[in-house]
């Protein structure tokens, strides 16, 4: 029984530690980046090869994922709404399935399988192959060569993405309306119906589920890939805690500001 309770207190101290490490890391990125001496010449190059590799490059697949949610979300909504005679809801609806829950959360996952992985296996091999220890005797800081740079980089292109998520679902869903002829209306009469639907807290909502989870990803990806050891082995496991460690962090935030924001 004591040895029991034991494990149960290491496990708990453990999780506290690893807690306390990751909100420490966090602090570090956001003050480090707030300053200018933190991004010399290099530091800049990592960031826009990020933002090129996490945002432009991923940019036809979120498109295509916006599209398919349009085409579902958007003429299912029309559709119902069309035959209830509720059309007047049509942004309400839109505004709380789309802009609230799904473009955010879809956007993560995306970010998260392509770039949170990336990032986890390149720390990783660059820690077993000694890069890191070469960096650090050379006078350079890891936090703010691989970290600050990767981290700032990923929340931006989160934000940037879902804004396109959202509009590409938009579109796609009003366009299709149009040729399948299903209700849609106006151009001017849709935009308005979802521009009356938005108010403060969905800004905030939006704002909250896009900056804070992608920066939470690259610091969780960037912290588990440098924490591998020497065996090359160790590298998929870091990548699969680091995916694993994401998902559970971007829903705990997306159920966290839902309630704040909604509540």
């Amino acid at each position: 029984m004591t040895t029991f309770i034991g494990k149960i207190g290491e496990n708990v101290i453990i999780k506290a530690r690893a807690t306390s490490h990751f909100f420490a890391l966090f602090w570090g990125v956001i003050l480090l980046a707030c300053k200018r001496s933190s991004w010399p010449r290099t530091t800049r190059d990592v960031f826009m090869r990020q933002i090129l590799f996490t945002g432009v490059e991923a940019l036809k697949f979120v498109s295509l994922v916006a599209i398919i949610t349009g085409l579902s979300v958007v003429i299912q909504a029309q559709i119902w709404l069309g035959k209830t005679g509720q059309s007047q809801m049509l942004g309400t609806i839109l505004v709380t399935v789309i802009v609230r829950e799904l473009a955010p959360l879809l956007v993560n996952f995306i970010i998260i399988g392509r770039s949170g992985t990336a990032i986890a296996v390149e720390l990783a091999n660059m820690k077993v192959l000694g890069e890191i220890h070469l960096l650090e005797s050379q006078g350079m800081d890891p936090l703010l060569y691989l970290i600050i740079p990767r981290a700032i980089a990923m929340s931006v292109c989160v934000f940037c993405l879902t804004i396109w998520f959202i509009f590409v679902s938009f579109g796609g869903g009003y366009l299709y309306g149009i040729l399948a002829e299903v209700g849609a209306g106006a151009p001017n009469l849709f935009i308005m119906n979802i521009l009356r639907a938005i108010h403060l807290p969905d800004v905030i909502s939006l704002l909250t589920k896009t900056l804070l989870p992608g920066l939470f990803t690259a610091i969780i990806c960037a912290s588990e890939g440098i924490s591998v050891g020497e065996a090359i082995t160790e590298v998929p496991q870091a990548a699969t805690r680091a995916v694993v460690r994401s998902i559970a962090v971007l829903f705990i935030v997306s159920v966290i500001v839902s309630i704040l924001t909604y509540s």
